[in-house]
């Protein structure tokens, strides 16, 4: 059973390792893993009320935050560890958050890493390329 954890402020850390464990194949692999530059640059952007974590069976598997900017949704997060992944759960929240943003009348603006595995991940559950940049591709989706 999936469900929303809201996160607390002290949960940084956990959160950041969650993260780093997540993201660390992908980053590895165009020669980006760089833990101190990830604990900053998640740092600069983690804000504690927009983030929720993903609890399967009661776990702690991933997170997600997502907060209303300039007219859309922008999903700043969305990790599940990788013993988790394949097992529903990044799916789950996104389709819980596309009809939050549905509700809202909003789309959700987000961005992953180049040569990522969450490129397709994103594009199956109806996101478009808007724009690329050297590491990054964005996507957008309307309800």
């Amino acid at each position: 059973m999936l469900n929303w954890q809201a996160a607390q402020a002290d949960d940084f850390e956990a959160l950041h390792q969650l993260r780093l464990a997540a993201m660390r194949p992908s980053l590895e692999a165009v020669g980006r893993y760089d833990p101190p530059r990830s604990r900053q640059r998640f740092a600069s952007r983690f804000v504690a009320q927009d983030t929720r974590w993903i609890l399967l069976a009661g776990e702690r598997v991933g997170f997600a935050a997502m907060r209303v900017a300039e007219g859309y949704c922008q999903l700043e997060h969305l990790y599940v560890h990788p013993q988790a992944q394949g097992r529903g759960a990044g799916s789950w929240a996104l389709h819980a958050l596309q009809q939050e943003a549905r509700l809202l009348g909003l789309g959700i603006r987000l961005a992953a890493l180049r040569d990522s595995p969450a490129n397709h991940f994103y594009q199956h559950l109806g996101f478009v390329r808007s724009h690329e940049e050297e590491w990054d591709i964005y996507y957008l989706w309307q309800p």
